[in-house]
């Protein structure tokens, strides 16, 4: 198993479903990359989370492909007509070449219609999710914590972005209760996942 392997990616317009589908590659700016997957990357497969633009698709991921190659382009080398004075001219991208699209046999959804940008798992959770909160693949106890919500019907939303001033922070569980908002912070392996802790 090896995290990372899948990237679930989002999917947020016409456009880009059409090159994945018939031009049969995605892009990611090279700098985003960097900021959210560091040690995830890079992807051998590459799954698409599409957003409301979809209609009857939205919100969940449909859609696979296994990535066959990779390679550092700038926007000119993928959209030779893109004007001169464009701010993102000269931005580089990795160009994610992919195998084929494939439907997964039973999307996986997003109950709460979240907007992800980057989820990387494995292989196996990828294949075995249900929901969006499968796929998050940050620790062994938050996973062990994610099993108990799940058998005992807390609804809670995994890595779930919150903002504060200028910063966006990404809270292990947020739990939505009719009194108010919980957050539960795992506060990382080190310290609690041996048997005594």
């Amino acid at each position: 198993m090896s995290r990372g392997e899948v990237l679930v990616a989002i999917l947020n317009n016409l456009d880009d479903m059409r090159l994945a589908s018939e031009a049969g590659w995605y892009r990611i700016p090279v700098a985003s990359a960097h900021r959210w997957l560091k040690d995830r990357w890079p992807p051998r497969w590459l799954a698409f989370y599409q957003t409301k633009v979809f209609d009857a698709e939205a919100y969940a991921v449909n859609y696979y492909a296994q990535v066959r190659g990779i390679r550092v382009v700038s926007r000119m080398d993928l959209f030779p007509n893109t004007p001169r004075d464009d701010p993102k001219v000269n931005r580089r991208y990795y160009q994610l070449l992919l195998e084929g699209l494939q439907p997964l046999p039973t999307p996986i959804i997003s109950r709460r219609l979240r907007r992800i940008v980057f989820i990387p798992t494995t292989f196996d959770k990828f294949k075995s999710a249900v929901e969006i909160n499968d796929l998050w693949d940050e620790s062994p106890l938050e996973d062990r914590l994610w099993a108990i919500f799940r058998q005992t019907h807390i609804c809670a939303e995994r890595q779930y972005p919150v903002e504060v001033k200028d910063h966006t922070y990404f809270l292990d569980f947020a739990i939505f209760c009719n009194q108010g908002k919980i957050d539960v912070e795992t506060d990382g392996d080190t310290w609690h996942i041996g048997p005594e802790s």
